[in-house]
């Protein structure tokens, strides 16, 4: 079975842009959790935009599906964080200070050093660790080497070609998706992932651990509703 986890970034979002705490992002998350969500994930910045590092804190008291933190160990902030609030799953994203959102996976090979050095310290505390990569056999084979327990593919290109050829989008994926069991790691995939490619993908990568998705789950909510919306995700990843 592949596992929904919903990113409640936008929540933050929206949140923040009025002030106050409507939305609140706890809410929701206990929301997601209740109408069938199988895990939720973050991903704090530095400048806090979204989600702030006490989000973290409080959803950590509450969550009780699989808790997944994004974001970039380059701040020693973001590691601290991550070792006090212990989830089950931390996602190592090489996102630049100021992106907007991911837009590349780690270079595992010429990382390899930090990585394997991070994951060491994360691991010591029972952390699961995934790295975020592109559809590369090569990055994923680093990201072995470097002791990660997973690796997300970063899917923005496969949803950006979808409609042009889904065979040709994939292609990489699966080679990808077909390394990491190979070499014993579990896989995890997200970024632009919505309604329209995700029952594809699923279906031609059967053995996808989990997802994550945000952006178009939300921006779906808006006119279907959050629990109907996350039922919509689920039967999508539903075996086919």
């Amino acid at each position: 079975m592949t596992r929904l986890s919903v990113n409640i970034n936008k929540i933050a979002t929206l949140r923040n842009s009025r002030g106050g705490d409507n939305p609140n992002v706890v809410r929701v998350a206990l929301d997601c959790e209740n109408f069938g969500a199988q895990g939720i994930t973050v991903h704090p910045r530095p400048d806090e935009r979204h989600i702030r590092y006490q989000d973290v804190y409080d959803l950590k008291e509450v969550v009780t599906t699989e808790f997944n933190i994004e974001g970039n160990p380059s701040e020693r902030k973001f590691v601290d964080l991550v070792l006090a609030t212990r989830p089950a799953q931390v996602t190592l994203v090489p996102d630049a200070l100021g992106a907007i959102t991911s837009n590349a996976g780690w270079d595992t090979i010429n990382n390899k050093e930090l990585l394997t050095e991070l994951i060491g310290e994360f691991k010591k505390v029972n952390i699961r660790v995934s790295v975020f990569v592109d559809a590369d056999e090569r990055m994923v084979e680093g990201a072995r080497a470097c002791g990660a327990d997973r690796v997300e593919l970063y899917t923005e290109p496969y949803a950006h070609h979808y409609f042009e050829d889904r065979e040709a989008a994939v292609a990489s994926f699966v080679q990808a998706a077909e390394m990491a069991k190979k070499v014993g790691l579990g896989l995890n995939a997200g970024h632009d992932l919505s309604l329209d490619n995700l029952r594809y993908l699923k279906k031609c990568i059967p053995w996808l651990d989990e997802v994550s998705i945000g952006h178009a789950l939300i921006s779906d909510a808006l006119y279907y509703g959050l629990e109907n919306t996350i039922q919509m995700y689920l039967r999508e990843l539903e075996e086919q």
